[in-house]
């Protein structure tokens, strides 16, 4: 046996045996083919030792066993990398099937090809039900065509496409999608498939809307807020109804988030509503809208009864919904008096969405107080006025009812508010007693109590709290009583009203309370005792209202008669406090009236607090 054969013969055994190595350590079927194949080429080469040959014939055998080997020791090498290269990869998948995202394999097409587990917790859908579909499978329809077209020729031209997109998930809810959708090229610059990877996020960007949201709905707020602010302020300044009006709408019509308000008024005619002033919107084109409108007219005169703002579409219909309304009517109002209402008509969407209906019901309050407070005023100062004069006859009048039910003669002496703000008429009776007087107003709708201050052989001096009477409605129009007198029932009543206010609508606000009362006459005039007026006006405004109570109730309870018809005590009690608080309200007053008949304002000095 030459030595080459031998060397072949080692070399083969010895591959044999790596071989053998590599086929335990791997277990990879490579090494056992290689092992039974240099097993046999062995077992040959030892066979075919026992015939005699030269070395140089045995070189081939020597090659081959070397290549052998070789080959052996690079599928080693060769094993060793691709197993890296699958522990890698293994690696890979599994950090992608484990990832928190959903990651999608398409191929050029978009047809899927791999989806990992967290595809369900995303759009709803397991991984075996994506593979082989198109993402259009979740597309939600809340995105147009031209949003998709514009993504595919991005990514089509190798570029990474990302952003939001709102998928719908099997169960039909929609979700907000953070997506990066990445083309996979060969070397070529040629797409081969595409890689997308989505998160979702619709928690967050639900939290981002509510807060944008609210913060919409702040600014509009702010902004409403802002506008009443305004209103309020140029109220104070208005001098008469008109004004009030005037400020009031223009001042809603310049925010943008109002795109016209005006105020209207219900005709007594017809029930329709009539338009009195009007900003960012002509007058005309109002009345057009409102021409046979059942619906204006129903929801004005709701809004009017019940003295509560309403929200209304763009018909004029109520609805409960602020965000859905269209406008907002709301009634202008001072207590019992009715002076129309406001509608303001949304400039955006949602305009009215963030403010509550009882804003809008303190405004309707406070333009109503404005208007009656400016009526009043002009009522005062005015040196034209028009007097009006009614017949009470039949009128459900508690002065009226008064007379009427103890057969007497009511007359008015003065009216004014006492400390709760409620209307306090100072009265004359003759014919009965004062006994009967108040048993009859215990029972009587619209006073609330009666007190007598005195009880003379001819008269009898009375305060009435009155609760409702023509009187208080004159008065919340703007109208200064000048006398009434009613006997057994029969009657009549004299008011001065400004020329500059409107005459007809106090008239018919009136008349609307009391239908039977009549008005016989009506009359431009100049105001009696003009100088007197003035004089009384500016001592009764330098009074506080109990210094005021406490000089009229002692005057007509006959505390300045010789002899006194009632003590400073009695006065006192009457008004419910101690003789000495009536005494200093009474002095505070008398020093009052003084300087305002000597024309001495530096005596009138301000009393002690409290007074």
């Amino acid at each position: 046996m030459n030595g080459v054969l031998v060397a072949s013969v080692i070399l083969r055994l010895a591959g044999v045996g790596y071989s053998l190595v590599l086929l335990a350590r791997s277990s990879d079927r490579r090494f056992g083919f290689l092992t039974v194949m240099l097993s046999l080429m062995a077992t040959r080469q030892l066979l075919s030792a026992r015939n005699s040959t030269t070395p140089v014939e045995e070189l081939p055998g020597l090659a081959v066993s070397v290549l052998a080997l070789l080959t052996v020791y690079y599928l080693s090498s060769y094993v060793v990398e691709e197993r890296r290269v699958t522990e890698r990869l293994r690696g890979f998948r599994k950090a992608i099937e484990h990832a928190g995202h959903a990651i999608f394999l398409t191929g050029p097409d978009g047809t899927i090809e791999y989806a990992n587990p967290a595809v369900e917790s995303v759009v709803g859908y397991g991984p075996e039900e994506v593979v082989g579909e198109n993402p259009r499978l979740w597309q939600s329809g809340e995105h147009d065509e031209a949003f998709y077209t514009e993504l595919w020729e991005q990514i089509s031209s190798g570029d990474v496409w990302e952003g939001e997109i709102v998928n719908r998930r099997k169960s039909g809810e929609l979700c907000w999608v953070d997506t990066t959708v990445a083309p996979i090229t060969d070397e070529g610059g040629t797409v081969e498939r595409y890689v997308a990877v989505e998160r979702d996020v619709t928690e967050r960007k639900e939290r981002q809307l509510r807060i944008e949201e609210q913060n919409d709905r702040l600014e509009r707020l702010n902004n409403t807020n802002e506008v009443i602010r305004d209103v309020n302020r140029e109220l104070v300044a208005a001098s008469n109804r008109r004004e009030v009006e005037r400020a009031l709408c223009d001042r809603f019509a310049s925010s943008h988030l109002f795109d016209a308000a005006w105020v209207g008024t219900r005709r007594l005619v017809d029930g329709d509503v009539a338009v009195r002033t009007a900003a960012g919107v002509d007058p005309e084109a109002v009345e057009a809208r409102l021409d046979g409108s059942s619906t204006y007219r129903d929801v004005a005169g709701t809004v009017l009864e019940q003295r509560r703002p309403a929200f209304v579409d763009d018909g004029g219909a109520p609805v409960d919904d602020p965000a859905a309304a269209a406008g907002v009517v709301v009634p202008l109002s001072y207590q019992d008096a009715d002076y129309g209402a406001l509608f303001v008509e949304a400039g955006t969407d949602g305009a009215f969405e963030a403010i509550d209906r009882s804003v809008f019901a303190e405004l309707g309050l406070a333009v109503g107080d404005a208007i009656n407070a400016a009526e009043n005023r002009r009522t005062l100062a005015s040196d034209e006025v028009t007097r009006l004069e009614f017949r009470l006859d039949g009128t459900d009048d508690p002065l009226v009812s008064l007379a009427s039910a103890l057969e007497c003669t009511v007359e008015l002496d003065r009216v004014g508010d006492d400390e709760e703000g409620d209307c306090a008429a100072y009265v004359s009776v003759r014919g009965c007693e004062p006994d009967a007087v108040s048993a009859h107003a215990g029972d009587a709708p619209g006073i609330e109590r009666a007190e007598v201050l005195c009880d003379g052989d001819e008269r009898c001096g009375v305060r009435l709290t009155l609760d409702d009477a023509v009187v208080t409605t004159l008065a919340r129009y703007g109208a200064a009583v000048q006398s009434q007198t009613v006997t057994e029932g029969n009657g009549r009543l004299v008011a001065d009203i400004a020329r500059s206010n409107d005459i007809r609508s106090v008239v018919e606000a009136v008349q609307s309370s009391y239908p039977e009362l009549d008005l016989v006459a009506q009359r431009e005039c100049e105001p009696d005792a003009a100088a007197e007026t003035k004089l009384r006006t500016a001592f009764e405004e330098s009074l506080t209202d109990r210094q005021l109570e406490a000089a009229q109730t002692a005057y007509f309870a006959g505390f300045f008669e010789w002899p006194r018809d009632a003590s400073g005590e009695e006065v006192a009690a009457t008004m419910g406090i101690n003789q000495s608080t009536f005494t200093q309200h009474l002095r505070a007053a008398e020093r009052k009236l003084f300087a305002a008949l000597f024309d001495r304002a530096d005596d009138a000095v301000a009393e002690p607090a409290g007074l």
